[in-house]
């Protein structure tokens, strides 16, 4: 589905002015329904209204945050080409800091867990890093950025959809963070991995380009969808392996192939997680709440960049291949559950 977005200037001098207003009016409607959450509490055990719209609360509360501190370093550095870097990291804490809060909140309102298993990943702090990570249920995405900035202490550089411009705290910092918007428009994403490649050949040391390879959330509609797709192409034997690859949907090569043959110094991390991706629409995710016990168990296999392939056909491959291994993992890990 397409969602326009309006143009940055637009965004800056309409929408981020008037957000302290509108979130301040949205408070207010989050206040009745928490105290309609509050009045209903004694009648459900499970108190999910007012769990979420305490979280609601919380998450607009750390966005009207994002756009004021993000104001305020433009006051103090008007003109951030000069030390861009410091600026990068700058937002980089701002956004640890907001999604340290915002996945404490998740933890305490809706039993949101995170559990890292297998090997502990070392990573080579004079390198950039590629990750590339499976897309699947709520709160994944925050969740891997949060880790990166926090655990592995790397400014974060995401593929992410344009509809979250929308979002005013989001849309500053990630943008300052010079993170890639995938176009909504229809046709506009032919040139991606042109876009994801440049992103990709632009990293430091301490930086961190986050790719999610699928394209989007995995759901049961969306493998079908890409089965049938690929038989109505005639790929009977793609079509076939596919199929048999029940819990992630087909890797799209050219971003992600883009990004490795533009940074041919890079590590690659592969991440895949489990526990939540089976809740692929907001009624399973409201009848799952509280989510105590159903953590998301996160699985990290790191690759060097000496033993990544760097040319098209050979990297397209190895993708694929990391993808069988997040499949059988994930079915490891539902058939040992």
């Amino acid at each position: 589905m397409n969602v326009w977005v309006p143009p940055r200037s637009l965004r800056r001098v309409i929408i981020d002015a008037l957000w302290l207003p509108i979130a301040i009016a949205f408070g207010v409607l989050l206040a009745m329904v928490l105290l309609i959450g509050v009045l209903l509490a004694p009648f459900s055990r499970e108190r999910r209204l007012l769990r979420v719209a305490a979280l609601a609360g919380v998450y607009l509360c750390i966005d009207v945050g994002l756009v004021l501190r993000s104001f305020g370093f433009w006051l103090r550095h008007p003109s951030p080409r000069r030390d861009l870097r410091q600026w990068r990291e700058w937002h980089a804490a701002l956004l640890g800091r907001a999604l340290a809060r915002l996945m404490s909140a998740s933890r305490r309102l809706c039993g949101y867990q995170v559990e890292l298993v297998g090997r502990p990943v070392v990573l080579d702090p004079s390198r950039p890093l590629i990750v590339l990570a499976r897309h699947a249920g709520p709160g994944d995405s925050f969740t891997l950025v949060h880790l990166l900035i926090t655990r592995y202490q790397r400014r974060p550089r995401v593929v992410l959809k344009a509809a979250l411009q929308w979002d005013p705290g989001l849309d500053v910092v990630l943008t300052r963070l010079a993170c890639y918007f995938l176009p909504s428009r229809s046709g506009a994403g032919e040139d991606l991995p042109a876009a994801v490649g440049a992103m990709a050949g632009g990293l430091q040391a301490g930086e961190s380009l986050l790719v999610f390879p699928e394209g989007g959330n995995w759901t049961p509609r969306r493998h079908r969808r890409a089965v049938i797709q690929l038989l109505r192409k005639g790929r009977r034997k793609r079509a076939q392996a596919v199929r048999d690859r029940t819990h992630v949907l087909p890797p799209r090569p050219g971003g992600t192939v883009a990004s490795l043959i533009a940074c041919q110094d890079a590590d690659v991390l592969v991440v895949a997680h489990c526990g939540l991706d089976t809740l692929v629409n907001p009624m399973q995710i409201w009848r799952a709440i509280p989510f105590d016990d159903r953590p998301m168990r996160i699985r990290s296999w790191l690759y060097r960049a000496d033993s990544v392939p760097r040319d098209e056909a050979a990297a397209t491959q190895w993708l694929d291949d990391r993808w069988a291994e997040i499949d059988r993992w994930i079915y490891s890990q539902r058939t040992a559950s």
